[in-house]
């Protein structure tokens, strides 16, 4: 294990250094972009009988990595964690509500309108897919990644109370999201469709759980850092809190994405303003800034690397295709329309509407999902289709929301 994230580590040090250096693109769009294109070189290099040994090898390498597991059970409770810690508590209870509704409501309503959008698309262009599967890729396509959102918004220049809005939905809704993507995942394996009481019941175990843990996880360290006063223990703390609070919510069967945002909101705002000197401020921001970095570049190195086991055939390009615009027309009829039709209630700048169904950008949470779903031809179909609207995501999207942001904005 320590050899793969050896080589790993290295990998993800060598593409950083050459976006950097040669590309100068948005490190998580830049190294992604490189790895992929790396992937495709092998692949392209291999169908003309050249260099089989390194495309074999990199397939066993990543063969070797549960991705899935990986960020799961391991990147995702620190990178929620580092991204609400910087975000302004007082400033997003402004907008509790609109983001509330964004992320749930939101969420819900994508997961129906992708899930049975693709159920009676994908029969017109000779592809079978189960109305469960469907609702499957719609449950795990419909949440915004945050960590893809709040690595690219910092280059986009939106005004502060919309990049706020996108920021707090995208923390909030991959928690939303995976709660229903365990419900749809448990009718399958149960073969019963539960009753919309025993739903509701789910979800606000799940994700009320989430929550209220993630409160009592972050007033207790709250606590612990108040009561002394040194940074090498007090960014311990921190660290100690996620990946022992993120095990802890698993064991309670309670949403830990959901908690880790709600702990680092409250690190970040009543840790951040009563319980840290100026010294270990500076030390925490540096520490999990750092972290951040180097977990979202190494988790956007493997997304361009998994090319490499994503079997495409013709149909499934030509699928997923039709997914990316499935999953924008979704996301303008839950997000972008009503923040159009309902200006007063969501208080954004005109135009918002555009950048928010633009910037819903998909991430590793999306493809974690995909390979989560039980081996069979189905999984195979999910995975391309998640994999094309997630690589369309973050390269086309990506790169244009900045200039998307400005030209929306401008032209209210």
């Amino acid at each position: 294990m320590l050899d793969i994230a050896a080589i790993c580590l290295v990998i993800t040090a060598l593409l950083s250094y050459l976006n950097h250096r040669f590309i100068g693109l948005p490190t998580t769009i830049g190294v992604m972009a490189a790895a992929l294109a790396l992937s495709l070189v092998l692949i392209g290099l291999d169908a003309v009988g050249v260099a089989h040994g390194l495309r074999a090898y990199e397939e066993s390498l990543l063969r070797s990595i549960d991705f899935s597991d990986v960020l799961m059970q391991g990147m995702l409770s620190l990178l929620l964690f580092a991204g609400a810690l910087h975000v302004d508590l007082s400033e997003l209870k402004a907008y509790r509500w609109q983001v509330g509704a964004l992320a749930v409501l939101g969420t819900l309503l994508s997961t129906l309108a992708v899930g049975i959008g693709m159920w009676l698309v994908l029969p017109l262009i000779g592809l079978d897919l189960p109305l469960m599967y469907c609702l499957f890729f719609g449950a795990l396509i419909s949440p915004t990644d945050p960590i893809a959102v709040m690595g690219i918004l910092k280059s986009a220049n939106a005004p502060k109370e919309l990049e706020l809005v996108i920021a707090g939905e995208s923390l909030f809704n991959d928690g939303v999201g995976v709660v229903i993507f365990s419900l749809l995942l448990g009718m399958l394996a149960s073969g019963v469709a539960p009753t919309p009481g025993q739903g509701l019941e789910l979800l606000l175990h799940e994700a009320g759980g989430g929550l209220l843990f993630g409160w009592v996880l972050g007033y207790v360290t709250f606590r612990l850092l108040k009561s002394v006063d040194n940074y090498q223990v007090e960014v311990l703390l921190t660290l100690a809190a996620v990946t022992g609070g993120y095990t802890l919510a698993s064991a309670l069967h309670v949403s830990g994405p959901l908690a880790m945002v709600v702990a680092g909101l409250m690190i970040g705002n009543h840790g951040r303003a009563l319980a840290m000197s100026d010294t270990t401020r500076g030390y925490l921001d540096m520490f999990w800034e750092l972290l951040d970095e180097m977990l979202n570049a190494a988790l956007f190195v493997l997304m361009g690397m998994e090319v490499l086991l994503v079997a495409f055939s013709l149909h499934e390009l030509v699928a997923a295709a039709v997914a990316v615009g499935v999953t924008l027309a979704a996301r303008l009829l839950t997000v972008g329309l009503p923040v159009r039709l309902l200006p007063r209630a969501f208080n954004l700048p005109a135009g918002s509407w555009k950048v928010l169904t633009w910037g819903g950008l998909r991430g590793g949470i999306s493809v974690a999902l995909a390979l989560s779903l039980p081996a069979g031809p189905e999984r195979d179909i999910v995975v391309a289709l998640t994999y094309g609207v997630v690589v369309f995501s973050i390269l086309a999207q990506g790169l244009s929301i900045g200039a998307v942001t400005r030209r929306a904005i401008r032209c209210r």
